[in-house]
């Protein structure tokens, strides 16, 4: 006779806190918990080793948590339905339980082959939503308060014990060689785990945030000042309700305590951007067609064909604007930057280097450590223009660059090449006379590259080139019905007037991870 169990499929919810399926399935038998590494998504384009790198330090805490339980995590590489059929031959699978996720269109296809095998088997499926995104809405209307009544709910309590399964073989955790991943040589991202989530929680709530607000746009402060949250959200190892519910206990304790505290108006900032989390996500849950079209079909005609040469310059941080390039290196080396940064490289790349958001979002390949394929998509169609909005954005990087780093501290950072360029020169080492280029051993063009475009006439070139696009009837028709559907319905406070400029851009309205 098999055993009966429960399967609990762990996906990008690698936690023991607040986890409703684990909950459930304690409740109603012996639990198997599972974990599944796919070869069809860990191969994917937008699959980068850092991914793995987090998720496997997470599933070694998620397993060693599990066992002072009762039960440790089960770790298999294979296909979804081929490893569950595998066990069902093997259990009495009684329930299968997991989180709804909202992810790119192999996850989808997956959690659909999924949910046909349990039907087929007459298996109950418990999928239960883990954030504010929503399933089959007719429209937007009413989200924000389904968002704040998901977000209201009281934690799920601790699994107290789990009953231990015998004779089953854990598996093995694999490494990145045993999986044909290279290695990972981002030395300075973020380490994957439960109690690291908790703790960046703890140490932004009551030590590093009190200047969010203000702190958040430079480089400099916001690799501190930023909450730093958004890898732990995309992979699940703290819930955004855990988040959203202790920063509110926080700010209400200081409304009480310390009524005029700057930290109030920083945990508001932060508020705002938790829900900008979901109201992105939720755009792909609705429309899967974005992962590879533009929100405005008409758009995608306009970057085809494009320059592979600048997309490479682009992805090395070898374009000739310091401040851009900077950005991506530290990319490169972290996994991480700050949101206007993002939202700097990626305009720069649509923009002044006329590149379609298909190519940027899976450049070298996916390197962002936090990656959550609705926000990812959906933050380069908008810093794109693709997506209908009103404002353009199009950052100067070089004004960029002397708002958020005026002594080139950052650029020196990442371009060593830079390093002993006066400050006069740093931001435009173009401008430097030949003799000095000589002098200081950073001649442009040979140790470090001139400007692969000029930033004015492509800003130009790129404003004519939508403006003819989105002017056109049927655009006009397609943004309308866009907006109608996808716009956010929470309201907006007053703000009051103020000048537009190309190098400035919408901080106000836009959102990639929390930032």
């Amino acid at each position: 006779m098999t055993v009966p169990v429960e399967i609990v499929l762990f996906k990008r919810d690698l936690r023991l806190r607040d986890h409703r399926p684990l909950y459930e399935a304690a409740q109603r038998g012996a639990v198997l918990p599972l974990y599944i590494v796919e070869p069809s998504v860990i191969h994917a384009r937008d699959y980068d080793p850092c991914h793995w790198t987090f998720i496997r330090a997470s599933l070694e805490e998620l397993r060693d948590g599990l066992a002072r339980l009762g039960q440790p995590l089960i770790v298999r590489v294979g296909e979804a339905v081929a490893v569950l059929e595998h066990l069902r031959q093997t259990y009495t699978v009684n329930g299968l339980w997991a989180h709804e996720e909202t992810g790119n269109a192999i996850t989808y296809a997956r959690d659909r082959a999924v949910r046909r095998w349990a039907k087929a088997h007459g298996i109950p499926f418990g999928e239960y939503p883990q954030t504010g995104v929503g399933r089959r809405l007719p429209s937007r209307d009413g989200w924000s308060d389904l968002w704040e009544a998901r977000m209201a709910q009281p934690l799920t309590p601790d699994v107290e014990r789990l009953t231990p399964l015998p004779d089953i073989d854990v598996g093995e955790l694999p490494t990145h060689h045993t999986l044909g991943l290279a290695e990972d040589v981002r030395i300075s991202a973020q380490s994957g785990g439960e109690w690291a989530a908790q703790a960046t929680l703890n140490t932004f709530l009551h030590q590093r945030g009190a200047w969010y607000y203000r702190s958040m746009s430079s480089p400099l402060s916001a690799e501190n000042a930023c909450s730093r949250l958004s890898a732990h959200l995309a992979h699940g190892t703290i819930s955004l309700k855990t988040v959203v519910q202790t920063a509110r206990a926080r700010a209400a304790q200081l409304r009480a305590d310390h009524p005029d505290s700057p930290w109030l108006r920083s945990l508001r900032a932060f508020d705002e951007r938790l829900h900008w989390h979901c109201h992105f996500i939720q755009k792909l849950e609705d429309e899967p067609r974005i992962e590879f079209e533009s929100l405005v079909h008409q758009y995608d005609e306009l970057r085809h064909p494009y320059d592979p040469a600048r997309l490479d310059a682009w992805t090395h941080g070898q374009t000739g604007y310091p401040f851009v390039d900077a950005c991506m290196r530290a990319l490169m080396d972290t996994g991480w930057l700050n949101f206007r940064m993002r939202a700097m490289i990626v305009s720069f790349a649509a923009h002044d280097l006329w590149l379609p958001w298909q190519a940027l979002a899976t450049a070298r390949p996916c390197v962002w450590l936090d990656y959550e394929a609705g926000i990812h998509i959906a933050q380069f169609q908008m810093q794109s223009g693709t997506t209908g909005n009103k404002t353009l954005r199009i950052y100067n990087p070089t004004k960029q660059a002397q708002d958020h780093d005026p002594k080139g501290i950052f650029i020196r950072r990442y371009v060593p090449e830079l390093r002993a360029v006066p400050d006069s020169f740093i931001h435009m080492p173009w401008l430097m006379p030949t003799e000095m280029q000589r002098k200081l051993g950073c001649v442009i063009g040979k140790h470090y590259p001139a400007p692969i475009v000029e930033h004015e006439a492509a800003y130009h070139a790129a404003r004519t080139r939508i403006k003819e696009v989105r002017d056109r009837a049927d655009t006009i028709a397609e943004t309308q019905a866009v907006l109608a559907r996808y716009a956010s319905r929470r309201p907006q406070p007053p703000r009051p007037p103020r000048r537009r400029k190309h190098d400035t851009s919408a901080r106000q309205l836009t959102f990639w991870d929390e930032d």
